[in-house]
């Protein structure tokens, strides 16, 4: 490439960074301001006043449920929960050679089995697929973990709910109720959250005319990749290392001069908190309520309070502070699930803006196809074998 055609170039924006991609009712993300908002309600007026499962309803439809509605998803939702008996026969031949995430992405791509209709990409159907696959996320994951263990499967009792029902599927036992609140109360947190690497994988994915079940699995395998869906287990691992709040300090300077980054803090998009760190937050001090139990939660609170001063201080002008992630590794530990299962849970709950996002492209829907710069080498020539170097 010459010197004038490198010039002439257009710059080649990494990352896709500052390309506006898509226009979407579903999420918009405030970086400047820390708010996240879904289908015109700030994320602050669902936590805790809502349901995960009025919260996919609303992600789906636009609207937050009425009594009826709600009730009839519920239903659906219940109805949906079972396997089909294929998927569940691959499950236990795949289970004990593959775990977490791996085993998801698998899993995922057999949920067409069963559906006749898989093709259609008509709306109405595709939210009622939407529904089928979010029943029957939390079975992929609690299944396949309980068979890797050496354990018999469980299915959820008809009155469960959908994070009742997870939790019942993955211990076989009655959930205490500040567990299921915390749980939910993370689903809900993390439901959605704009144009994501994972929501874009499921988009682009839809726009060439793909079935609803291919965008699912190719956002699965977007979301397992750590610099997307997996840094609450290392969370937890770093607050475990810390150990205590009076150890903190000396903790995140040895970890910052020795090049390290600290796990739970800074954004892509926000400048400021993670509006979905303060509803996790709150949601542990509930939980700690009930529980009595606070030693964690206090050292994350006393961690990261520490943490925004140092940052601040070896890193002026950064704006780094407490993303999802650091309170998301507190919540799903207090809720007692394995951290192997930290990122497939984000999945589940992931699904229900995934699937929102599927359907929105299909309404107004064209492909992907964005260009990209050449910058090999041009005019080579073939040589024999014989004389190649």
């Amino acid at each position: 490439m010459s010197n004038q055609e490198t010039a002439a170039a257009p710059k080649v924006a990494r990352g896709l960074e500052g390309i506006v991609a898509a226009a979407t009712q579903i999420g918009e993300v405030n970086g400047r301001e820390g708010r996240l908002n879904l289908r015109g309600y700030d994320i602050q007026e669902l936590a805790g006043r809502t349901s995960f499962e009025e919260v996919a309803y609303l992600l789906w439809h636009g609207k937050l449920p009425s009594r009826a509605e709600y009730e009839g998803l519920t239903q659906e939702l219940r109805s949906a929960r079972e396997l089909a008996a294929p998927v569940l026969e691959a499950i236990r031949v795949l289970a004990p050679h593959a775990t977490g995430m791996h085993m998801l992405r698998m899993a995922a791509s057999m949920l067409s089995i069963g559906d006749d209709d898989t093709d259609n990409l008509d709306l109405e159907p595709n939210r009622r697929r939407a529904a089928r696959i979010l029943a029957q996320m939390p079975a992929l994951v609690a299944h396949s973990w309980r068979l890797h263990n050496g354990l018999e499967l469980v299915q959820p009792k008809p009155e469960h709910g959908f994070a009742q029902g997870f939790l019942y599927m993955l211990e076989g036992k009655e959930p205490e109720p500040a567990r299921v609140a915390g749980l939910n109360a993370y689903l809900v947190a993390v439901s959605e959250h704009g144009l994501n690497a994972s929501t874009f994988t499921a988009r682009v994915i839809a726009s060439t005319n793909s079935d609803m079940i291919s965008a699912i699995t190719g956002a699965v395998g977007a979301l397992k990749g750590p610099a997307h869906g997996g840094v609450p287990a290392p969370v937890l691992e770093m607050l475990n290392e810390i150990g205590t709040p009076d150890k903190a300090d000396a903790y995140i300077r040895r970890e910052l001069t020795e090049g390290r980054r600290i796990m739970g803090f800074g954004h892509r998009v926000y400048k400021v908190r993670d509006p979905r760190a303060a509803i996790l937050s709150q949601a542990a001090e509930e939980m700690a309520q009930l529980t009595g139990d606070r030693s964690l939660l206090d050292l994350t609170k006393a961690m990261e309070e520490t943490t925004v001063r140092v940052l601040a201080e070896v890193k002026p002008g950064r704006d780094l502070f407490a993303n999802v992630e650091l309170y998301a590794a507190l919540i799903l530990h207090s809720v007692g699930v394995p951290s192997e299962l930290f990122t497939p849970i984000f999945g589940i709950a992931r699904t229900a803006g995934w699937t929102a996002h599927v359907v929105e492209q299909y309404s107004d829907n064209r492909i992907f196809r964005p260009t990209s710069i050449f910058v090999g080498p041009q005019d080579r020539k073939w040589e024999p074998m014989e004389e190649r170097v």
